[in-house]
């Protein structure tokens, strides 16, 4: 089938590329020429494992195309996707302007029976917008086309999108007519022959689902860091908390992972865009607003921790930074904790080295230029000359480092891990002082000192 992806962001290259992958017809269409020409050239925007690789192979084989012609894209194409970002106003309202543009422009190249699919994750009665903006160019142009408007949200996660794709938990659908659910459900076949549930329900309930599903997950970790947060006042251990209510089933494990804090482009996004949506009508959402306050103050936790560590007082300090990305194997710094941090050190007069495998470029883009910042070519001379490391994101590069020359590198032998990464026994074996979410500090290294301090005197 012939497929048309407009917005070759995250979603929509992961979308045109996954379709393209079983076999589908597949141009991706963007207005930034330069990023066209750049995938034209195999040249990937985003990282994420695996998908030049895939990319390489569906262009080389006739099945992939870039272009910014939107008009022959449309023309050509029976299902249309739209796929462009809906960032958040200072409302927390989804800014649907770029996803009425190209509605728009869908009605005026529109030229005979067509599927527009929204991909991006939009507000409830968003589908009607669409319709309404299509139906509005088609007036202009006095024609009447038939076409149908269908929410189809996507449930992808950063650094296993690929197979999020390809190998789905389950399939929404939103649409009222029978003609096009039997269409969707072909053009999604390849996917649903291992037994993937296709859900099907109206747009209005397909676009909650989404909202609900983010909101669901962020829930959790807010709630998982709400609980650390009471261990920690009360001498219990979070982890093993942690395992004992992961253990029931109703529960699970997953999402119940401490640390400091949700970013990226979905979970803050789509709360704040829920939120809007329940005042919109009426309601103020109370868990809502709650799993927002969490997350937004445990971004600070592992920086109120050092403070404390060093008396409130870090100026000309200096602190190495081990990730910078909002979670491991993506280089998406969006509302990430890392830039929390680096910007409250670099306010307190503190100068930070920062080193992550991925997301160093799109840091530097973020923050601009910033005195007292240097980006470390790797994790260890990151360290070089620094009083503490933090450990922000847990990429498998930092899970089994060299402790005995991270210690040579570092003025003290003090970790301040945002993500539980390191076992307390070791770093307690190993001589270090150690703080980490809703577990015991470990202060081996500051009774060894003080020790020997009581010693020599």
């Amino acid at each position: 089938m012939r497929i048309a992806v407009i917005g070759t962001g995250y979603v929509g290259l992961v979308t045109g590329t996954c379709f393209s992958e079983v076999g589908h017809d597949v141009t991706c269409v963007d207005i930034d020429a330069a990023k066209i020409e750049a995938l034209r050239f195999g040249r990937i925007p985003i990282y994420e494992p695996g998908l030049d690789e895939m990319v390489a192979l569906n262009v080389e084989q006739g099945r992939l195309s870039f272009t910014t012609d939107l008009k022959a894209a449309i023309e050509r194409a029976l299902f249309i996707f739209i796929a462009v970002g809906t960032p958040p106003m200072e409302d927390g309202t989804a800014d649907l302007k770029h996803v009425l543009a190209a509605a728009g422009s869908i009605g005026e190249y529109i030229n005979g029976y067509k599927i527009v699919v929204n991909k991006s994750t939009v507000p409830v009665g968003t589908a009607d917008k669409v319709r309404n903006t299509i139906e509005a160019k088609l007036r202009e142009r006095a024609m009447r086309l038939d076409f149908d408007v269908v929410s189809n949200p996507e449930f992808l996660r950063e650094g296993c999108a690929i197979d999020d794709f390809m190998n789905p938990d389950r399939i929404v659908i939103g649409c009222s007519d029978c003609r096009t659910e039997v269409l969707m459900k072909e053009l999604y076949a390849s996917f649903i022959r291992d037994g993937h549930p296709v859900l099907t329900m109206d747009p209005m309930s397909s676009e909650m689902t989404k909202y609900a599903a983010n909101a669901m997950l962020a829930m959790k970790i807010s709630f998982i860091n709400e609980v650390a947060t009471i261990c920690e006042r009360v001498g219990a251990n979070v982890e093993d908390v942690r395992n004992g209510i992961g253990a029931d089933s109703r529960i699970g494990y997953q999402f119940i992972f401490p640390g400091i804090g949700y970013g990226g482009s979905c979970f803050p996004k789509d709360v704040q865009a829920l939120v809007s949506t329940a005042k919109g009508a009426g309601y103020e959402p109370k868990i809502l607003n709650a799993v927002e306050d969490v997350n937004n103050e445990q971004k600070s936790s592992l920086l109120r921790k050092l403070m404390a560590y060093y008396n409130h007082d870090v100026a000309g300090k200096r602190f190495a930074i081990w990730g910078l990305s909002f979670k491991p194997e993506t280089d998406d710094v969006r509302e990430a904790p890392s830039l929390v941090l680096i910007d409250a050190l670099l306010k307190a007069g503190a100068e930070v080295q920062v080193y992550d495998p991925k997301a160093t470029r799109e840091t530097q883009r973020y923050l601009g230029p910033r005195e007292g910042i240097t980006y470390a070519e790797d994790s260890y001379s990151a360290l070089q000359g620094c009083d503490a490391m933090l450990l922000v994101t847990e990429w498998s590069y930092f899970k089994n480092p060299d402790f005995d020359r991270m210690k040579a590198l570092l003025n003290s032998p003090v970790i301040f891990d945002g993500r539980n990464v390191y076992s307390t026994e070791l770093m307690k074996t190993l001589g270090y002082d150690y703080y980490s979410i809703g577990r015991p500090p470990v202060l081996a290294h500051s009774q060894a000192w003080a020790s020997r301090v009581k010693a020599a005197v």
